[in-house]
């Protein structure tokens, strides 16, 4: 039997499938893991994303998925059935490149029916299937040319529209973004969003970029050494890392040093940092090392009650438009960093002091890993 998730909305609860199941997988290289007895369950209808650095295992994992690597031991069930040993071919996944591969020798239309031809589907139900395609990814009028024609936002709708044609259980994408400028990957991001939301489609999709994750995703995997270091929504993962490297990695949080702590009990936690003590949630339990994470965009100029006190020389001023990245050196807590709207940097200048706090809701006490 799949497992079943409870989603609670605003009038009831839903049950939602899990689609993809993976259990214990583990996959090495000779002597080298590059996976480590990975569990992880994928929902009906969800946007999961794989985010981690280079080297996580997040993509070794999306091949293992689709059938272009074996695991060396564990299993990938598909609505209950293993389908860990066959053929890529056989799975009822469908796959989107980073770089698309696409058949220069076919055009658009060929290239997005060939997963229809393969499967013997009829002629006239091709030709439907392949122009709602074309309609949905707005490649009307394309459908005659060939991949050399095309923009690079193009092929990549052309290569979505490949996967999608044949109504896979599963869609799995491997940085699909990844070789396309600034602008272009907004705009297919909320291409894949919108398409995601109007076909319901259930969809794995890996990338390294945090804002990506955060802007797609319905939850997020974040991956570290071939294990699943944390999951969930991704407002949940950003405000409650669940230790240092989720914090670091995907926050990018400052990580200071705690003098002392006490866990309370109720989720929260007593902190000494620095000169001040104040009182946070924590992901901590009793034994762990811990350090506070602090978001760069959760330092501010003024403080409120039972915030932190973060006060040093500033070092480096780096302007981002609307905004300006201040690192401080303070004693005690070492190169600080924060992110202050640049209409709030009057006075702040190389070399001056700085006093900055931090809500104490927007601490959070973390496991040092």
């Amino acid at each position: 039997m799949s497992k079943q998730w409870t989603v609670y909305g605003d009038d009831a609860a839903i049950e939602r499938e899990t689609v993809l199941d993976i259990q214990a997988l583990s996959k090495s290289y000779g002597e080298t893991p590059a996976l480590l007895e990975v569990d992880l369950q994928v929902r009906q209808g969800e946007l999961l994303t794989l985010l981690g650095p280079s080297g996580s295992g997040k993509t070794t994992l999306l091949k293992v998925i689709a059938g272009f690597e074996a695991p060396t031991s564990g299993k990938v069930l598909l609505r209950g059935r293993d389908i860990s040993r066959l053929s890529p071919a056989r799975r009822g996944v469908g796959m989107v490149f980073q770089h698309y591969a696409l058949f220069p020798h076919m055009t658009v239309a060929q290239n997005i029916g060939y997963g229809l031809k393969l499967r013997r589907v009829g002629r006239a139900a091709r030709d439907r299937r392949v122009v709602e395609m074309l309609e949905l990814l707005r490649l009307d009028g394309l459908e005659g040319r060939y991949p050399r024609q095309l923009s690079g936002g193009q092929q990549q709708r052309v290569a979505l529209g490949r996967a999608l044609a044949y109504d896979p259980e599963v869609i799995l994408m491997d940085e699909p973004l990844g070789a396309l400028d600034r602008a272009l990957r907004v705009e297919m991001e909320e291409q894949i969003r919108g398409i995601h939301r109007e076909l319901g489609a259930t969809i794995v999709y890996v990338t390294h970029d945090q804002q990506e994750a955060l802007a797609l995703s319905d939850r997020i995997a974040i991956m570290r050494a071939g294990k699943v270091a944390s999951v969930g929504e991704p407002a949940r993962i950003y405000a409650r890392p669940a230790d240092s490297f989720v914090a670091g990695f995907f926050a990018n949080a400052n990580l200071l040093d705690v003098r002392e702590h006490e866990l309370l009990g109720d989720g929260s936690a007593r902190v000494r940092c620095g000169e001040s003590e104040v009182r946070c949630a924590t992901t901590a339990v009793a034994g762990d090392r811990v350090v506070l994470a602090v978001r760069r965009r959760s330092l501010r100029r003024t403080p409120t009650a039972g915030s932190l006190r973060v006060a040093g020389i500033v070092a480096e001023m780096l302007l981002f438009g609307d905004d300006q990245e201040i690192s401080i050196q303070s004693p005690g807590l070492g190169r600080v960093v924060a992110t202050i709207d640049s209409r709030d940097c009057a006075g702040i200048a190389l070399g001056a002091e700085l006093e900055l706090f931090v809500a104490a809701d927007e601490a959070v006490l973390v496991p040092l890993v």
